[in-house]
């Protein structure tokens, strides 16, 4: 049974890493800034009240784990709000940056002696942050910091070789959750998950900083 940490657990794909893992007979801490009666209705461990984007709060979450150890670290937590160039929202973007990118790396950072030699990193970033595949624009805020997440990814992957700790960068596809308005034409977040898993599994040292979608495929940059 290996150990999982989920940022951004209480809902969307977060809240399905933690149900499926649960299911297959992996333990899960749940991390979020509050939880919910379906959280807390899997009985995992929960660790609420924490903000990504603090320090402090960081920190604390450290201390609050104890002993515990990690195999798998997934940097879920992530928000989206619209910007375009016409409604250029400056604080949006920084407050995306904060939390999609700098908050990931954050958490990654001070969680890291808690990882396991063989341990791995997963990066939740999107499509939408492929330089190449920007074939749209706009989106300014969610995408720049998904391609500055991405980056911190790979940076990782190598600064985290030595220690034997395998880094993903992962695309979970089009996802009907309250990010996407639910939409029609997304796969559910249990379709997701169950591709996300299988990539999380199958990352080694040797295949370490490469950015995949759910469904196997390798994305460019």
């Amino acid at each position: 049974m290996a150990t999982y940490l989920v940022t951004g657990a209480n809902r969307g794909i977060g809240y399905e890493y933690c149900r499926q893992l649960q299911s297959r007979g992996d333990s899960a801490i749940a991390v979020c800034r509050q939880t919910t009666v379906e959280l807390k209705a899997l009985g995992i461990r929960v660790e609420e009240n924490i903000d990504i984007t603090s320090d402090d709060s960081v920190a604390n979450l450290h201390k609050k784990l104890r002993e515990t150890q990690i195999d798998v670290l997934i940097n879920n937590a992530a928000i989206a709000k619209s910007v375009t160039l016409q409604h250029l929202d400056f604080d949006s973007i920084r407050e995306q940056f904060e939390v999609n990118a700098l908050g990931a790396l954050r958490v990654t950072q001070v969680l890291l002696p808690r990882l396991k030699v063989g341990g791995k990193v997963v990066m939740m970033t999107s499509r939408m942050g492929s330089i190449a595949d920007n074939t749209s624009g706009s989106s300014y805020g969610y995408r720049m910091s998904k391609v500055a997440l991405s980056m911190a990814g790979k940076s990782l992957s190598h600064d985290l070789k030595p220690r034997g700790i395998a880094v993903a960068i992962l695309h979970p596809g089009l996802v009907q959750t309250r990010m996407t308005n639910f939409t029609a034409n997304g796969i559910t977040p249990e379709v997701s998950v169950r591709g996300l898993l299988a990539r999380i599994d199958e990352l080694t040292l040797e295949n370490t900083g490469t950015f995949w979608h759910s469904n196997g495929e390798v994305l460019p940059w």
